[in-house]
C-alpha cells in the first residue's frame, strides 16, 4: 500500500538507526512527533490505509448512519437493507457539506444532506436532487456518493481510504489468533470515555507498548500486576501488529482497584487466559487489552502533531449486566485512572521532544515491543509496507528471552511463543 508514496520527510539516517537489531537501535527522531509535514505525512499514508473507524454495535441496524474521522477527512458508514456496511466520503455531491458531523449518527432509510436536501439510497446512488428535475444536463448517476473500501473484523470497523491496501485479513495476520479467543464481536460496550492528549498519537502508542514506566507512575496498576512478568510476541509473527502479555497477581482476577470483577468471565475463553491480559496494538491505531472478564480498547484519532483523540471502551459479556448490581465501574474507574497518569506522561514527553532540547532517545532492554512498534513507523517512513516484518532485522538483544509456548496450538489456533519480558500499559 505504501508503493506509491514518498518516503517521509525526514533525516534517511535517523530513520534507518530506528530499524537496527533491538540492542544498537535509537528511537525516532523528534521531528517525528512534532513536525506538521510528517503528520500530513502520516495522515496521507499511515491513516490512508487500513485503520480502525469504529465499531460495528455503532451501526447494527438498517439504515444506521454514523459520521467519523478518517485521516484528515471524515467517512460515512451506512448499514444497508441487505445487511452489508458500506462506506462513504463524507460529503455530499452537490456542494460538499458533511452528510452528518464527525461522531454524529442517525437512523433514516435515506441518507439526507442538512444543507440543499439532496437525498441518497442506502447504497449511495442520487435519490433526489430538489429543483433538478427538468434540467436535462443533470445526471444523477453520476451524482453519487464517493465509495470508501470498508471491513469489519471481529466488531470492529476497519477503513482504507486509499482503496490499495491489501485485504484485511493479510494485513492483520496473526494477530487474529491472539484476538479471536475473546471473541469482542459478541460483547457490547457498556460505558466508554474520551480524552484529547496534548501529544503525539506515537507518543500514546509507546508508552502503552512498554511498562518500564509503571512502578514510577502506576501503582494501582502495580497491585493487580507485576510490571515484570508477561511476555512479547514473537515480532516475526505476521501481520500488522505488536504486542504481550501480563500476568494478574495472585488473588487478583481482572485489573480493578483491588483485582476483583463484578462481571463474568468470557464464555469460551481457554483457561490459560484466566489469569492474565493480552495487549495488542493493531497498526496504527487501535489498542485492544483483553482482560479475561472484558475487552477495553483505545481508538487514537490524530488531531495533529501534538493532539490526539482517544476513544476508550470497555466491552462486557451480555450475561454481566444480568448480575444483580453489575456496573462496568470497577473496570473504568481503574483504567481512567491509569489512563489519565499515561496522559500527563506522554503530554510531559511531547513538551520535551517540542522544547529543542530533547536527544534522540535509546532503548530500554524492557522496552522491546516499543522498539517493534517504533521500527513498524521506520519501515512505513521508509516506503515499506508496515506488515513486511522480515524486512527489517529484528535479532533481539542479550536480555530478550527465547521463544516459548505461551497458548498451547489446541486452545488458540495458530498460536506461537512470545519473547522478552513484557509491560505496557495505559
Amino acid at each position: 500500500m505504501f508503493s506509491t508514496f514518498q518516503t517521509a520527510p525526514l533525516d534517511p539516517a535517523a530513520v534507518a538507526a530506528a530499524m537496527l537489531p533491538f540492542g544498537q537501535s535509537s528511537m525516532l527522531p523528534p521531528a517525528a512527533y512534532t513536525s506538521s509535514e510528517v503528520f500530513a505525512w502520516e495522515a496521507r499514508t499511515f491513516f490512508s490505509g487500513w485503520h480502525c473507524v469504529g465499531r460495528s454495535e455503532q451501526v447494527r441496524e438498517p439504515g444506521a448512519q454514523r459520521a467519523e474521522r478518517a485521516g484528515t477527512s471524515s467517512i460515512l458508514l451506512i448499514r444497508g437493507n441487505d445487511g452489508v456496511l458500506r462506506g462513504f466520503g463524507n460529503a455530499c455531491a452537490h456542494r460538499g457539506h458533511e452528510l452528518l458531523p464527525c461522531g454524529g449518527a442517525t437512523t433514516k432509510r435515506a441518507i439526507v444532506c442538512p444543507y440543499h436536501g439532496w437525498s441518497y439510497q442506502l447504497d449511495g446512488n442520487l435519490r433526489s436532487a430538489p429543483g433538478y428535475d427538468a434540467l436535462a444536463s443533470f445526471d444523477p448517476a453520476e451524482r453519487g456518493l464517493t465509495p470508501l473500501r470498508v471491513a469489519e473484523w471481529h466488531g470492529y470497523v476497519f477503513a482504507d481510504l486509499s482503496g490499495r491496501a491489501p485485504d484485511l485479513d493479510d494485513y492483520l495476520g496473526e494477530v487474529e489468533s491472539r484476538i479471536a479467543p475473546y471473541a469482542p464481536e459478541r460483547l457490547q460496550v457498556m460505558i466508554s470515555h474520551d480524552y484529547t492528549i496534548e501529544a503525539n498519537w506515537k507518543v500514546i502508542s509507546e508508552n502503552y507498548q512498554e511498562c518500564y514506566h509503571c512502578s514510577m507512575i502506576h501503582p494501582e496498576l502495580c497491585a493487580v500486576t507485576p510490571p515484570d512478568s508477561g511476555e512479547n510476541w514473537a515480532p516475526d509473527l505476521p501481520g500488522a501488529w505488536v504486542g504481550g502479555w501480563m500476568e494478574l497477581r495472585e488473588g487478583a482476577v481482572t485489573m480493578s482497584l483491588d483485582g476483583h470483577s463484578d462481571g463474568v468471565t468470557i464464555p469460551g475463553l481457554p483457561e490459560l487466559l484466566h489469569n492474565r491480559v493480552d495487549y495488542i496494538q493493531v497498526f496504527p491505531n487501535l489498542l485492544i487489552s483483553a482482560h479475561p472478564d472484558y475487552v477495553m480498547t483505545h481508538r487514537i484519532v490524530p488531531l495533529s502533531a501534538g493532539r490526539t483523540w482517544v476513544e476508550c471502551a470497555w466491552a462486557f459479556p451480555a450475561d454481566a449486566a444480568d448480575r444483580p448490581g453489575f456496573s462496568p465501574a470497577y473496570a473504568a474507574e481503574f483504567w481512567d485512572i491509569t489512563n489519565k497518569q499515561d496522559w500527563a506522561a506522554c503530554e510531559s514527553v511531547q513538551r520535551g521532544l517540542e522544547s529543542g532540547f530533547a536527544k534522540v532517545g535509546a532503548l530500554s532492554p524492557e522496552e522491546e515491543t516499543t522498539y517493534q512498534f517504533v521500527t513498524m513507523v521506520a519501515r512505513g517512513y521508509s516506503g515499506i509496507p508496515v506488515e513486511h516484518k522480515q524486512a527489517v532485522a529484528v535479532t533481539a538483544g542479550a536480555s530478550s528471552k527465547p521463544t516459548a509456548d505461551a497458548v498451547p496450538a489446541d486452545a488458540v489456533p495458530g498460536a506461537r511463543g512470545p519473547r522478552g519480558p513484557r509491560g505496557p500499559r495505559g
